[in-house]
């Protein structure tokens, strides 16, 4: 199934519009359950729900007119991470500006994903800044944390998207917490 994924998304790349109807069979699942993941945490309720999660990424992805290249099957579900992270953060920036205040609070990092409530918005955004600082120094740790927390991937998970090894992951997995963990507030390391 990955190479054929990798396939569709060259012919999708190439311009084939049908290619995009095959593509979304074969990743619905995957990105359900990322998307399941990460909204776990979220209010009952919430209007946002895992389907929408995934049907908005996938347009961002592949529905647009700008066409993307893909380098396969793990680049893909990276930009569907970063896609459902750029939702999720204007979802929380909605929310933030219709509550009209509020106080920020301070979220410590845990070892698990799911580590940041969606529904704290004030800490979504802080993450988010973060997140972006990271990324200006380090596009890999970026994208480790971003499939960590965004889409609630397991260490292995994770180390087969980067293509290093478990360990690999979970030592840069530990440094990453840190820094947000300062970063964000939270104190030293």
């Amino acid at each position: 199934m990955n190479s054929q994924v990798t396939q569709i998304l060259n012919q999708i790349e190439g311009g084939d519009q049908q290619a995009t109807e095959q593509l979304l069979p074969l990743v619905y699942q995957e990105l359900r359950q990322l998307a399941s993941r990460r909204m776990t945490h979220e209010k009952a309720g919430h209007t946002l729900q895992p389907t929408a999660l995934v049907h908005e990424a996938f347009l961002r992805l592949v529905g647009g007119e700008n066409s993307q290249a893909w380098e396969g099957r793990g680049h893909f579900f990276a930009a569907a991470a970063e896609s459902m992270r750029r939702i999720l953060i204007e979802s929380a920036r909605r929310r933030n500006a219709e509550k009209r205040g509020g106080h920020f609070q301070r979220a410590e990092l845990a070892d698990d994903a799911a580590a940041i409530d969606p529904d704290d918005s004030e800490t979504l955004l802080a993450l988010d800044d973060a997140l972006t600082k990271l990324e200006s120094m380090d596009t890999e740790l970026a994208r480790l944390v971003q499939l960590r927390y965004f889409t609630g991937l397991t260490i292995d998970q994770t180390a087969e998207l980067l293509d290093v090894s478990p360990r690999t992951v979970k030592r840069n997995w530990a440094y990453a917490r840190a820094w947000l963990k300062r970063e964000m507030g939270g104190g030293d390391a």
